[in-house]
C-alpha cells in the first residue's frame, strides 16, 4: 500500500496539489495531511477526483517523525523536518491499524513502513508531496 503526503500553503489549489502529486510518479490508495489541511476544499476535491480516502492526522501524529528532508520553518511549526513526508508516514501507519483486524484474521502481518524518497516540491513552492510505502513481509 501506498499513501502519499501532502503540505501546503493556504493559496494552493487543487491544480497545485496534483501537480505535487504528479511529480512523485506514484499511484496511491490514499491521501494524508494534518486535518487543517486534510479537510481543506482542494484536498478534499482530489481525494474524490482520485477515488482515494483522506486520513486527517492529528499534529501530534506527526510531531518528532524522522524525515529524510528538514524545512526549519515546518520543523518550528510541527515538530517534524517534512509535513509531507511525516504526514504520509503517519497516514500509513494510521491506515496499517485500522486494517490490522483484517490482517489478523487472515493471518497477515503489517509490514515495514518507509519512505520512497525525499519530498517533491513544485515550482511554484505551494504544494509539496512525499509517499510511504507498507512493504508487505
Amino acid at each position: 500500500m501506498k499513501v502519499a503526503g501532502l503540505g501546503f500553503r493556504a493559496a494552493a489549489t487543487v491544480a497545485d496539489l496534483r501537480a505535487a502529486l504528479a511529480l512523485t510518479g506514484h499511484e496511491v490508495e490514499a491521501l494524508a495531511s494534518v486535518a487543517e489541511k486534510a479537510n481543506s476544499p482542494a484536498m478534499q476535491e482530489l481525494a474524490q477526483e482520485m477515488g482515494v480516502p483522506v486520513i486527517a492526522l492529528a499534529e501530534q501524529d506527526i510531531a518528532g517523525e524522522r524525515t529524510l528532508s528538514c524545512s526549519p520553518r515546518i520543523k518550528a511549526r510541527f515538530g517534524t523536518g517534512s509535513l509531507a513526508e511525516a504526514a504520509a508516514l503517519a497516514g500509513l501507519r494510521h491506515s496499517q491499524k485500522h486494517s490490522q483486524k483484517h490482517s489478523q484474521k487472515h493471518g497477515q502481518r503489517g509490514g515495514i513502513c518507509r519512505l520512497l524518497a525525499p519530498r517533491v516540491v513544485t515550482a511554484d513552492g505551494l504544494a509539496t508531496a512525499a509517499i510511504a510505502e507498507r512493504l508487505e513481509p
